[in-house]
């Protein structure tokens, strides 16, 4: 019997669970998959001028066999900016609902968020360095905003592995204190950064992409966090199993033949590398990993063959809605999207933390 076989049957749920799970699973993919594209469309369709359902599926149908817009219609509008956005808050939301089961499996923390492990907040400081400084940073490195996050997250990835690292092993306590002290520490360089920025609309750009915005979504910015939420996908269903038995203790996955040390270091590169890109293209959407991974362990179990594709599909569904409401909930102004998903998920937090505290 091979050790993955091991893990599979040791961690087993009951059969009666197990069903329910399965079957709570295809349930859940069945509505949340006609829900994304129902979201989707209406992303499309609504905003400071609306586009009716006919005319955005006419576009789309324009763009996709790459006719040219047609004039007096808002082809360009629906082809250029909306359905950019509106797949752009997918794939983030997709991403996030990832990093956010594989960061709390990785640390055994149900209130651990992708945010935890400091990498965001690198992502912050190399945007917020290139916006500010301009032909001081971005400029004189070559980077833009976006490759500029990008850089800055994988240096603060760089810095947390090292120290994480100091002394051997790799625990999670160690990583977390590791994640949250330089995470400090760059948060603190990026607030200096935005008190020197030269004038209002800079410093009103820099806090709008420090809470989050999809307002820069391009086509050709696509491609790299679509592609990297896919292989984070399949990279962590390969590890669904090992997943599983990290939940039930260090001692118990080694006895079922899992390499701990090792699948903590393949999770947290995962991670980390997706949350670099993630930020780069959104800026810091905060609570998306934290909520969505509960919402969905409550529907379909803690399994992660199950939780993993079912997070990442609701993920997509609740970060399209939610940039829609950033969009449309005041007439005059969008608020940026990590506003939207404060005001939702820390009461979701609190609730979480009172469950914890009545179990205890």
């Amino acid at each position: 019997m091979t050790a993955t076989a091991a893990v599979g049957e040791e961690t087993a749920e009951p059969v009666r669970e197990r069903e329910h799970g399965a079957a709570a699973a295809r349930w859940a993919c069945a509505v949340l998959a006609p829900a994304l594209l129902v979201a989707l469309t209406a992303s499309v369709c609504l905003g400071s001028s609306q586009v009716p359902l006919g005319e955005v599926w006419s576009a789309v149908a324009r763009g996709v066999s790459g006719g040219d817009p047609v004039p007096g219609t808002q082809d360009l509008i629906v082809w250029q900016l909306r359905v950019p956005r509106a797949l752009l808050a997918a794939v983030v939301g997709a991403g996030l609902g990832l990093v956010g089961t594989a960061v709390q499996a990785l640390v055994r923390n149900p209130l651990a968020d992708p945010y935890l492990l400091g990498i965001s907040s690198g992502a912050s400081l190399g945007a917020v360095a290139a916006i500010v400084l301009g032909a001081g940073a971005g400029g004189l490195l070559g980077l833009g905003l976006s490759s500029a996050a990008f850089a800055g997250a994988l240096a603060s990835f760089a810095l947390v592995w090292a120290m994480a690292r100091r002394g051997g092993g790799f625990s999670p306590l160690r990583l977390v204190l590791a994640g949250v002290g330089i995470g400090q520490f760059l948060s603190g360089f990026t607030h200096y950064l935005v008190l020197q920025a030269g004038d209002d609309q800079q410093t009103h750009g820099v806090l709008f992409w420090l809470m989050g915005s999809l307002g820069g979504a391009q086509w050709s910015g696509l491609a790299l966090p679509a592609a990297a939420v896919l292989l984070a996908l399949a990279a962590l269903l390969a590890r669904a199993r090992a997943l599983n038995a990290l939940l039930m203790g260090d001692e118990t996955a080694a006895s079922l033949g899992v390499e701990v040390a090792r699948l903590r270091r393949e999770l947290f590169v995962v991670t980390s590398v997706l949350t670099g890109v993630l930020v780069s293209v959104s800026g810091a959407i905060g609570f998306v990993g934290l909520m969505v991974p509960h919402a969905c362990r409550m529907v379909v179990g803690g399994d992660h063959r199950r939780l993993l594709p079912v997070a990442a599909l609701f993920g997509a569904v609740l970060l399209v809605v939610v940039d829609l409401v950033a969009r449309t909930a005041l007439p005059d102004q969008e608020l940026p999207v990590g506003v939207v998903t404060a005001l939702i998920g820390a009461p979701t937090l609190l609730y979480l933390l009172d469950q914890r505290l009545e179990k205890a």
